[in-house]
């Protein structure tokens, strides 16, 4: 699958290689079950498009400018009328 393809909504996303080409700020969270967790926004690209891929806790520290990766069972959602990729709690994220 191509960024390029990725629309809101999607499920099971596999990126089979992208490359990191920015990482945002970390920052703390509140999250939904009453614990504070780490999120950062990196932006990721194939020879397609370019998407923002939010990135979790121990996840945040794999990744650096320049970074391949690769997502499987990821699923995509619109955060301010952007779609955003996520890996999930039942998704990976590989470094290549």
């Amino acid at each position: 699958m191509n960024i390029a393809e990725l629309t809101d909504g999607a499920r099971n996303v596999e990126i089979p290689e992208a490359e990191v080409t920015e990482v945002g700020e970390t920052r703390t969270v509140n999250t939904r079950f009453g614990t504070e967790a780490r999120v950062a926004d990196i932006k990721i690209k194939d020879e397609t498009a370019e998407i923002t891929l939010s990135l979790w806790n121990d996840d945040i520290e794999k990744v650096q400018v320049g970074t391949k990766l690769k997502i499987g069972n990821g699923y995509t959602n619109s955060f301010r009328g952007e779609v955003k990729l996520n890996v999930g709690r039942y998704g990976t994220l590989d470094i290549l």
